[in-house]
């Protein structure tokens, strides 16, 4: 990677990563677009363009003004507010998506697009998922999401693309506010913890999901572009995961820090049937095994750190 460009570089990912990838590759090397412009790092650090990624002409536009060799997609509307705009969700989750491999394939661009364990259903093995396994997901996200990893894999094939991508769990920051996930409580959690000492979770006690920290999600991206391609099997949708628990679980560890903490429940039906319909737990042995895979966090030490930058935040 040489020359980046970043889509959804303000979302829940792009910000961080955008970040991350100009203390690595330099701050001009990273050009950042987005819908929108704001004053965070991510667009007054370095080069920013406003996109919309359904415009494919202003895409190509922006690439080849910055003769990049990278593409990173991020765009994307997340899982629950995707229930609620499904029509949309689609046109932006996979108008945008093939824009930006038309783009890569037009430029000869190393490619990167997240999918999500949204890409499971209800009929896929709940514990210690497979790499390769069923889907058949129950939710507008995650058809998208199954899609995507089809139509990345077809430019690979098909056009030679270099397509590189994971499927990831939960992601937890202490950077980025929430943005409408399903996975999103074990964000606020500690928000609220560290502001009101109680937090109301709108997912059931006992209902388990895989999470990442942040760091460890950033590193698996760079660590994924920069590995060998002839090692590469899967190339696109890798799983990958650092730690499977539910609400009481997290709650336990951060009262070892704020011992008043309090947790509640009024769950939320839909993001909870969602919940219920992906893995407790997934299997990452082919990102082990095909790039060096390898989380550095785990919900003791991850909760640590989150309650220490939050509490200076």
């Amino acid at each position: 990677m040489k020359k980046i460009l970043i889509t959804g570089a303000l979302g829940q990912i792009g910000s961080e990563l955008t970040g991350k990838l100009r203390d690595i590759y330099g701050e001009d090397q990273v050009i950042a677009t987005d819908i929108r412009e704001n004053d965070s790092a991510a667009s007054k650090s370095g080069p920013f363009e406003i996109l919309d990624v359904m415009d494919a002409k202003a895409m190509g536009e922006i690439a080849r003004k910055h003769k990049v060799d990278t593409i990173m997609h991020m765009a994307a509307l997340l899982s629950a507010t995707a229930e609620t705009k499904p029509v949309f969700a689609w046109n932006l989750n996979m108008g945008g998506l093939m824009n930006a491999l038309e783009t890569a394939r037009e430029m000869n661009c190393q490619f990167f697009t997240p999918s999500s364990i949204g890409a499971f259903g209800p009929n896929t093995p709940k514990d210690n998922t497979p790499q390769d396994t069923i889907q058949r997901p129950t939710t507008m996200y995650g058809v998208n999401k199954v899609a995507g990893e089809l139509l990345t894999d077809y430019y690979f094939h098909r056009f030679g693309v270099d397509t590189r991508g994971v499927r990831f769990p939960g992601l937890i920051s202490y950077t980025t506010p929430p943005g409408g996930g399903t996975t999103d409580y074990a964000v606020e959690i500690y928000y609220e913890a560290t502001k009101r000492g109680r937090y109301t979770s709108y997912i059931d006690k006992g209902t388990y999901m895989d999470m990442m920290y942040m760091p460890d999600a950033l590193d698996a991206i760079v660590n994924l572009m920069e590995a060998d391609p002839s090692k590469l099997i899967h190339r696109n949708a890798f799983n990958v995961t650092a730690m499977s628990f539910d609400p009481e679980e997290i709650a336990a560890e951060i009262k070892k820090h704020i011992p008043e903490f309090e947790l509640t429940y009024e769950v939320d039906p839909v993001r909870q049937t969602i919940a219920e319909s992906w893995p407790n737990s997934i299997d990452a042995s082919a990102a082990s095994e095909e790039w060096g895979f390898k989380a550095k966090y785990d919900l003791s030490s991850m909760t640590a750190d989150m309650l220490e930058k939050l509490g200076k935040k």
